[in-house]
């Protein structure tokens, strides 16, 4: 990922830790089922008619939908009514990490690489010490739920990645076609006809808001732009940012709801955090690691400088347009001091 991409995932990042403080604080007196009925409902309309249809199947289109929206945000959603903090959420949900690169490494050959093991292993480790120092005063019940929706959630990235479909927004808008039905027939399931028309009569503007923010924010920009990034780059390079998350809602919760995090939770969040820059430290590609060995010998055997480097034909002068593809750009710099300096050289010398 370039440093744009970088930021815009940090970006998204923050707006989904946001999102989960709304969500809890909007959710008061509305079924969880209805309460994400409402927020796709206002991701899809009118915003179907003002984007177009990605270029993708509607197969694809609307596996996004069912995996990456209805999936993930009706689980987390009944899981946060069911007890689930939104702190404590926004943790548990980022197991979609490990859930991503898996299935990515299984299904689209997206072999991650070992410093990107190393950080989601980092960043697991991380989850695992905010959890624990969380106790037990959450239901088995609502912890469930909670990793479902992270398991949702990792197979509609790869779905999203495999896709390749250039428009982000255009996919989320569409792929939130197929959500508010469903979401909407299993309140009535659930919850019953007299209970979604009273939350509905009485929606009150704490609702409106956080629906506005989720529905506007987290959904429309934050996976437009998060779209986007999977279709031009590894799974394995943008998932690991969402482990920031977290942080993000930890503060919020403490400084928004009085939810002071414990010493444990502090400690998994700075985990979290070492874990995302070792995961999105860029790994030196196999032609630049050639060129600096290269390089190497050079420096070491001042005879083989013109002729083992680089190939005899560029010796007399360096194309940097043939040397560019093969090597690093700073490698090549020096590639070429060195054979300047070699024919500077007298024959004395």
């Amino acid at each position: 990922m370039d440093r744009r991409d970088s930021m815009l995932a940090a970006v998204v990042a923050t707006i989904w830790g946001f999102n989960f403080v709304v969500i809890d604080w909007g959710m008061h007196g509305v079924p969880p089922l209805l309460f994400a009925a409402v927020r796709f409902t206002a991701v899809v309309v009118p915003s179907a008619l003002l984007v177009r249809r990605p270029s993708a199947p509607w197969r694809v289109v609307a596996a996004v939908g069912l995996f990456m929206s209805l999936g993930q945000f009706g689980f987390l959603y009944v899981s946060m009514a069911a007890g689930m903090p939104p702190g404590l959420a926004a943790l548990v949900l980022q197991a979609q990490v490990i859930f991503t690169v898996v299935i990515a490494a299984g299904a689209l050959r997206e072999r991650p690489t070992r410093t990107q093991v190393a950080g989601v292993l980092l960043g697991s480790a991380g989850l695992v010490v905010v959890a624990l120092g969380r106790g037990g005063h959450v239901s088995r019940a609502a912890l469930a739920l909670c990793l479902l929706g992270a398991l949702s959630w990792g197979i509609g990235n790869v779905v999203s990645r495999a896709s390749g479909v250039a428009g982000g927004l255009s996919l989320t808008v569409w792929s939130a076609t197929v959500v508010p039905v469903p979401l909407l027939a299993l309140s009535f399931a659930v919850d019953g006809p007299h209970a979604v028309a009273s939350a509905l009569a009485g929606f009150t503007w704490q609702a409106a808001v956080s629906t506005l923010y989720t529905a506007g924010l987290a959904s429309l920009v934050g996976y437009g732009i998060f779209n986007s990034l999977l279709s031009r780059n590894p799974s394995a390079a943008v998932v690991p940012w969402v482990l920031l998350a977290p942080v993000v809602a930890m503060a919020a919760a403490w400084l928004l709801l009085g939810e002071r995090p414990a010493p444990a939770e502090a400690l998994g969040g700075l985990v979290l955090v070492a874990g995302v820059l070792v995961a999105l430290r860029p790994a030196r590609s196999a032609a630049a690691q050639g060129g600096a060995a290269g390089l190497e010998a050079c420096d070491r055997d001042p005879e083989r400088r013109a002729g083992d480097v680089v190939q005899p034909h560029l010796v007399e002068e360096v194309d940097r347009r043939r040397v560019a593809p093969v090597l690093a750009a700073d490698t090549e710099v020096q590639v070429g001091a060195c054979l300047a300096t070699e024919t500077d050289r007298s024959p004395d010398q």
